[in-house]
């Protein structure tokens, strides 16, 4: 990484790869596991691109994530560095939507 990269995607490849460590330590079942690998993988597939992402498709792949993960509580932690990463690209501005006066 070159020192010009954004801070912002290196923060998202440090939170996903601390979440990818730790899933794939845990030894529980995870029925959905292979969905959270996936979607890890391509979050990790977009910070490695070194271009802020998209912060739709950001969130698309946290809820994904989320939603396979679901409340395992030895993993809550890393997802919420990889959240906070996530937040940290802010969401574009709706159409539509009225501007603050």
């Amino acid at each position: 990484m070159t020192s010009d990269a954004d801070p912002r995607v290196a923060r998202l490849s440090t939170a996903v790869s601390r979440l990818r460590r730790e899933l794939a330590a845990l030894r529980g079942e995870l029925t959905d596991r292979g969905i959270a690998e996936d979607e890890l993988a391509v979050l990790a597939a977009m910070a490695l691109g070194g271009l802020p992402p998209e912060p739709h498709r950001l969130r698309r792949s946290l809820l994904l994530i989320a939603g396979a993960i679901g409340s395992v509580s030895a993993l809550a932690a890393a997802l919420t560095d990889v959240r906070s990463a996530i937040d940290q690209f802010g969401d574009p501005p709706r159409s539509g939507s009225p501007r603050p006066s």
